[in-house]
């Protein structure tokens, strides 16, 4: 099916089939908008995610016929997180949420898309270029395919921002993610984060009876070690929560999945006129647990624009272009500012202390910090 559209010209493409890219595609073509999707992996596939997600995109999942239910997500309502040394606070969750594997939700909307009339494309996008209000793409199978509009959403960080020259791809970073799904015996309603030296693990179940284990650390504090489980043994398992965890939880992975290089630097929500949804857009510190919400959010924010401004054989690309940035700030800048803030503060064992003091003091203080990192449930109309 693919090569029959190499020599033709494409109206909306879509760059990774990504939560963001999928809820994307779905939306506009429940709108009766053709739209293309490139992405370079197959499905089912595990991907590096904390796979919690808050109860705020419900109503935006009922709006597009998504059936949550069939795919046995985890209710969870209740929040806890520890010190280095294992103090512990615990709340509940403003909204709540549930957890779900990327491995199970990705696929079904892979699936969903491919009944809408989605083009999927299997290919790897190596260039974008813009010219003359029309976009050539460039994949690694040497192919070129034209465009009239591209959304960017192809993940964290790809080679793909260097060539669009995003300032933050030429910066290295310091930060490397870990994750793996195991049988163990937790709490199944609670999200739950880990302190330890140099990062914090998150652990939450999902569909199954499954945990799913996703930490972010530094570099500087893993690369001594450098064998995943001599770290967890050394570092993480300082923790008591982290270490009876990894003592007997059964690991379902032969070796877990990491990615590196992952970049927290504000990003554009447009560039060289590229729109970019999802952690294309920006990415949140895991240590807010809201990353996924922030994805889908964005793809229903850009999606009703160019559904909007669509007049059947054009979209008004400089208008769609501010009111996407204004939108996509109004929505996020404060919620990426708080998850830097508090990332600083769960960094540092000092203030770590101070924090959980404060925090069992003022119980209620916890619920108004998660708020500060979720939205209100996102109502379509």
């Amino acid at each position: 099916m693919y090569l029959q559209y190499l020599n033709k010209h494409l109206h909306i493409t879509i760059i990774g089939a990504g939560l963001a890219g999928l809820i994307s595609a779905i939306h506009l073509a429940k709108a009766g908008i053709f739209v293309s999707i490139i992405e370079k992996d197959t499905y089912p596939k595990h991907k590096v995610c904390g796979e919690y997600i808050s109860n705020e995109v419900l109503p935006y999942f009922d709006f597009l016929d998504i059936d949550l239910d069939s795919l046995k997500p985890v209710s969870i309502s209740k929040f806890c997180i520890s010190t280095q040394k294992g103090n512990s606070i615990n709340s509940t969750m403003p909204l709540g949420g549930f957890g779900i594997s990327r491995y199970t939700l990705d696929n079904y909307l892979w699936e969903k898309a491919k009944k809408l009339g989605v083009l999927l494309i299997n290919d790897q996008v190596i260039g974008v270029s813009y010219q003359k209000d029309i976009f050539t793409i460039t994949t690694s199978n040497n192919h070129e395919i034209t465009s009239d509009y591209v959304i960017g959403a192809y993940g964290k960080r790809t080679q793909l921002d260097k060539t669009l020259k995003r300032d933050f791809a030429f910066q290295k970073s310091p930060w490397l993610a870990i994750k793996a799904h195991y049988k163990a015996d937790i709490i199944p309603d609670t999200v739950a984060l880990h302190n330890f030296k140099g990062g914090y693990c998150g652990l939450s179940m999902v569909e199954n009876n499954t945990v799913n284990s996703c930490y972010l650390v530094s570099y500087d504090s893993f690369k001594k070690y450098k064998n995943i489980a001599i770290f967890q043994k050394e570092v993480l398992c300082k923790n008591p929560f982290l270490n009876h965890f990894f003592k007997n939880a059964e690991p379902l992975f032969e070796s877990p999945i990491t990615i590196s290089q992952i970049n927290f630097e504000k990003k554009k929500p447009v560039e060289n006129h590229v729109f970019m949804i999802g952690d294309a857009a920006g990415l949140i510190h895991p240590l807010c647990g809201n990353g996924m919400a922030m994805a889908i959010q964005s793809a229903k924010i850009l999606s009703e624009l160019l559904i909007n401004n669509y007049d059947s054989t054009s979209l008004h690309r400089t208008y769609i272009e501010k009111e996407y940035s204004l939108k996509w700030k109004n929505t996020f800048y404060k919620r990426l500012y708080a998850g830097r803030v508090l990332q600083k503060i769960v960094l540092n064992e000092n203030l770590q202390y101070i924090s959980y003091l404060v925090a069992n003091a003022i119980p209620g203080i916890v619920p108004q910090i998660i708020k500060q990192t979720h939205g209100e449930p996102l109502v379509c109309l």
